[in-house]
């Protein structure tokens, strides 16, 4: 109850940045409950702690952005009332990434290896990572695969929060996580391999590398995650439509209209978010 009455869903939505440190504040207090209570589930029991202490923000969020498809505004409009929602899913998204990628940072390895396990089997399952120089021959599947996969995901955003009205950011929560263990570790090693250095040169390594670190991810990754968050608004209206008995009415035909735009919006930023991940990032970090 204290950590959901943080803030309102109106004050989110004028005020969105303050969801970066209520995300990192979800994120921190879920951690450490997770070690303390179920030490050995805690890599998954940080993620439904995280999902639900933001659920109800999240349901609320969901809530006004239905009565705002009820007010029979153009729909250019409405999609822009809708950004006001995705920047406040987003803000809270990347404090929740910050955060598990500081905790796997200056956590013990012992500790880490514990309360990431889960995310870190994840990491070590997904096949065909981009490596190296890779030709554009190679790339045309490589990029399908990408797509199609993250597309996966996208529909299950869609159906989570279909079935359970703000249900997707489970598996939103889940991502950030994963995102998170892969940024926590890539900078964990990089910082290990200067280890030798001392003094204000190791100090500005520090800095290159947390640079570097979140920039090799958030390149394709944030607009990876606008997508599910957009496809699972989507979802989330159609879910609270039905739940107040407007199915079957007009104002339930301009609800699936703004939906099915919302879909096509999510599939065309996560199309984007494909091509960067294939074409762009490789050639930045090889």
């Amino acid at each position: 109850m204290v950590l959901e009455s943080l803030i309102s869903a109106f004050k989110a939505e004028q005020t969105p940045g303050r969801l970066f440190l209520l995300g990192a504040l979800f994120c921190s207090v879920s951690i450490f409950l997770s070690l303390w209570i179920f030490k050995s589930q805690a890599s998954l029991i940080m993620v439904f702690l995280t999902t639900s202490a933001a659920i109800p923000l999240i349901y609320n969020l969901i809530i006004m952005e239905e009565e705002k498809d009820l007010t029979g505004m153009e729909e250019k409009w409405l999609l822009k009332e809708h950004g006001k929602a995705l920047k406040a899913f987003i803000y809270l998204f990347l404090g929740a990434t910050v955060a598990f990628s500081f905790w796997y940072l200056v956590l013990s390895s012992s500790t880490t290896n514990v309360l990431f396990q889960a995310q870190t089997d994840t990491i070590n399952s997904i096949n065909g990572r981009v490596t190296g120089h890779i030709s554009l021959q190679a790339s045309v599947p490589f990029f399908a695969k990408i797509f199609f996969n993250n597309m996966k995901v996208l529909i299950f955003c869609l159906l989570f929060a279909f079935v359970f009205g703000s249900g997707a950011i489970f598996i939103l929560i889940w991502n950030a996580s994963v995102i998170g263990t892969a940024i926590g570790n890539f900078m964990r090693v990089e910082i290990t391999a200067i280890a030798h250095l001392m003094g204000f040169d190791k100090i500005a390594h520090y800095f290159q590398i947390i640079s570097i670190g979140l920039l090799r991810y958030s390149i394709h990754g944030i607009p990876e995650i606008l997508s599910y968050f957009v496809a699972g608004l989507a979802g989330g209206i159609i879910s609270i439509a039905i739940i107040r008995h407007d199915f079957g009415t007009k104002k339930f035909e301009q609800i699936l209209l703004d939906s099915a735009d919302l879909i096509l919006l999510s599939v065309g930023i996560l199309f984007l978010a494909a091509v960067l991940e294939v074409f762009v990032t490789p050639i930045i970090f090889h």
